[in-house]
């Protein structure tokens, strides 16, 4: 989690100047969808070296950072720091669908 010990969960609106990542480019990324009452990477610990970012487009929530879960719905951005095991569950009737970026350190 970031250094106040909680996943970094923004708003669309709180975007307009962009999410600061100092020294980091977006490497890959993708679209998912969790069905309901399934979770991702079920098959244990999931972690990267670079930061993870998703955006929830559909569908309401948790994602477990190291354990400790934070609900989120459609409009949220989420920031997983490096090292950090984390899994996002769909909590509600509809599937979660997100986009998710992969973040590694820009050359130069």
């Amino acid at each position: 989690m970031g250094d106040d010990g909680i996943v970094r969960k923004l708003k669309l609106t709180d975007l307009a100047d962009g999410v600061r990542l100092p020294g980091m480019r977006i490497a890959d990324g993708g679209v998912a969808t969790i069905a309901p009452g399934e979770m991702s990477h079920p098959e244990g610990r999931h972690v990267h070296p670079d930061p993870e970012g998703f955006l929830i487009l559909d569908g309401r929530g948790r994602i477990l950072i190291d354990g400790v879960a934070t609900e989120f719905t459609a409009g949220d951005v989420l920031i997983v720091e490096p090292g950090e095991d984390h899994h996002l569950v769909c909590d509600g009737d509809r599937p979660v669908v997100n986009t998710w970026l992969h973040f590694e350190r820009a050359a130069g």
